[in-house]
């Protein structure tokens, strides 16, 4: 199933044992390959490999990563075999933007070839990056971000979330369709996963986003607006009184049932 985690902070500050602490927590959801990538004064620190969280984490020295935002992503191979190309966050070709998804975009091989064409750098055959392009097409042609996320919305079909940021802002964007996702908000910092396990041990004020909505996450605000119209949507946070054991089990009475109900969304992402 795969995982992702971003993270904006309102200072500087080492982002890697938050990073790695919170792929650890979504290693239950299967994967072959861990990456993490930091942004800070202006430039992306990216990181990423195939196997284990503690075996990457201690290859590359990702504890050390610091800056103001990071994201972290659990991969398991569906578009493009298990490697380090393949491995997720993903840059764009300038190198100035990252993002990660977890899920699939059934379309990625069409367009890969679009972007190839128009002249992108496509390092990889993993769909993560299609996403990432995906934004980049409309700010080379001259959209603004937000309404480049919007429209790159349109183009990805399939089940996935998505969490994009770029090396000279202070912001991370995010997206889902079909897929899990849920904001949470803390003092000083606020914080996006795949689910609950990876963000409980740093908040319990949580936002979960809807299909059609895009999410703009500042260290001290989220703000959610329409895909469809760009209009803010209002939102307010709800907090989390269940215990970390029954929000792991998803409100099954034990794990082994909670899998076989999740074999659905993993039988979907296997086949696209």
């Amino acid at each position: 199933m795969c995982g992702i985690f971003g993270y904006v902070s309102s200072k500087e500050e080492a982002l890697g044992p938050i990073l790695i602490a919170a792929a650890e927590r979504l290693t239950y959801r299967g994967y072959d390959s861990v990456g993490a990538a930091t942004m800070n004064n202006g430039k992306v620190d990216l990181r990423k490999d195939t196997g284990k969280v503690d075996a990457v984490a201690a290859k590359y020295n990702i504890a050390e990563m610091r800056g103001q935002r990071g994201i972290t992503q659990l991969r398991w191979a569906t578009f493009g075999e298990p490697s380090q190309v393949n491995s997720q966050p993903h840059l764009d070709s300038t190198g100035d933007m990252v993002g990660a998804h977890n899920g699939n975009v059934v379309n990625n091989v069409e367009l890969r070839l679009e972007f190839i064409a128009e002249g992108m750098t496509v390092r990889s055959q993993n769909d993560g990056e299609t996403c990432v392009h995906a934004v980049e097409r409309y700010i080379t042609r001259g959209y603004e971000f937000i309404d480049a996320i919007r429209l790159a919305y349109g183009d990805l079909q399939g089940d996935y979330a998505f969490v994009i940021g770029r090396a000279d802002d202070d912001k991370l964007y995010a997206f889902k369709k079909g897929s899990g996702m849920v904001i949470g908000i803390g003092d000083g910092f606020t914080c996006l996963s795949s689910d609950l396990p990876s963000i409980l041990p740093l908040t319990r004020d949580v936002i979960r986003p809807q299909d059609g909505e895009i999410v703009t996450l500042w260290a001290d605000r989220v703000e959610v607006r329409s895909v469809k119209d760009g209009k803010i949507i209002v939102r307010m946070p709800e907090t989390v009184t269940e215990a970390m054991d029954a929000v792991q089990k998803g409100g099954y009475p034990h794990f082994m049932l909670k899998e076989i109900h999740e074999q659905a969304q993993v039988a979907r992402e296997l086949i696209h």
